[in-house]
């Protein structure tokens, strides 16, 4: 992954991805309705298929973790490439509350695959929801942990195919303008963004109208310009982020539950 700040940019001209703080994309925000990174179009949301319903899985157990707290697994990025289920939830408990997303394979293979390592092996542990842009997205994905940020800085994945709108309660990746820029910063549509389609963003996963209710209270009042910046997200960790915005909301685990076993819609 480069040390690019990954954005959402909306459907204005000239608003890509990397306009905004983090290695990875995040969504541009242009005028009140654009995020930094590539910001999603406003699609109306249709409800994704219904993953078939399968046997409920059992929480993964988190692999050995170092003093400094993170799986030591992460720090050999080019080793995490196990394919992932064809459907499989995570379920993120937050500092305002908690939500499951539900992820289907067939929708962004690519995607999912790198969702699904980054979970088991808790990445997310301990990350902030760096950037909410109300209206817009909720943007998050760089570790608490600066050597595990580094870890991940080249290890970016191939683009592929949008086969699914970017509706509200849809997970995409940020990326940049460039191709095949996408890493390990996720965004989370708070609105439905058809724009970001046209842009190359392909949803994998999505939160269930239950969880998006815990979505909307992420703390969004720093807003882009008062926001931290992400490349000193990326060297000094979650200290960076507490002092200097000690509102915003974290992400206290993201644990891989399993295939997914209902139908829930966003």
């Amino acid at each position: 992954m480069r040390r690019v700040n990954l954005f959402v940019a909306a459907m204005v001209i000239g608003c890509v991805f990397s306009g905004c703080k983090a290695k990875e994309q995040t969504a541009e925000a242009p005028p009140p309705e654009q995020p930094k990174a590539e910001a999603p179009a406003t699609p109306k949301a249709e409800t994704p298929a219904p993953a078939a319903a399968q046997p409920e899985a059992t929480a993964s157990s988190p692999a050995a973790v170092t003093k400094q707290g993170y799986d030591r697994a992460l720090l050999r990025a080019a080793s995490l490439k196990e394919k992932a289920p064809e459907t499989f939830q995570v379920k993120f408990v937050t500092s305002r509350g908690d939500f499951v997303v539900t992820v289907n394979r067939a929708w962004a293979p690519i995607g999912a695959d790198r969702f699904y390592n980054l979970a088991k092996h808790h990445y997310y542990d301990n990350a902030s929801f760096f950037r909410v842009v109300p209206s817009f997205v909720v943007q998050f994905g760089i570790s608490a942990y600066p050597p595990v940020t580094a870890a991940w800085e080249n290890a970016n994945l191939q683009d592929e195919p949008v086969t699914q709108s970017n509706k509200r309660g849809y997970l995409t990746y940020a990326k940049t303008s460039m191709p095949n820029t996408r890493s390990t910063q996720i965004f989370i549509n708070l609105k439905d963004n058809a724009g970001l389609d046209r842009q190359g963003f392909s949803p994998f996963g999505y939160v269930d109208a239950q969880g998006m209710k815990v979505v909307d209270m992420l703390y969004d009042q720093y807003g882009d310009s008062g926001g931290p910046d992400q490349d000193q997200i990326s060297k000094l960790g979650k200290p960076y982020l507490d002092k200097g915005w000690p509102k915003l909301d974290s992400i206290k685990t993201a644990t891989l539950m399993g295939p997914a076993a209902g139908t829930a819609k966003p």
